[in-house]
């Protein structure tokens, strides 16, 4: 049997786990692009604009799905869109290039 105590351990860190996933989730650009330990210099030069582009870009809440495509490849992710309904998710493909 587990001690108590390091069952509370275990589910504690179950939690922060959990806690770190959905964040991680839902972080706007500017924390992704700092998860990924890059500045806003290094994303410029990979995106071949100036640093103030790259800190335009982080402030928008509204652009073209073709700009945040390469934002994101550039930190070395890929982009995907899901549509989702009360019937399930679905991917959608046509904005995939």
């Amino acid at each position: 049997m587990v001690p108590s105590r390091a069952r509370s351990y275990k589910l504690t860190q179950a939690r922060v786990e959990a806690l770190h996933q959905k964040l991680r989730a839902q972080m706007p650009l500017h924390e992704l692009r700092q998860a990924q330990a890059l500045s806003q210099d290094t994303l410029a030069r990979t995106l071949h604009v100036n640093q103030a582009a790259i800190a335009k870009m982080e402030r928008r809440t509204d652009m073209y799905i073709s700009t945040l495509r390469n934002y994101i490849r550039a930190m070395g992710g890929e982009l995907e869109i899901i549509a989702t309904f009360p019937e399930g998710q679905v991917k959608i493909e046509n904005f995939a290039n």
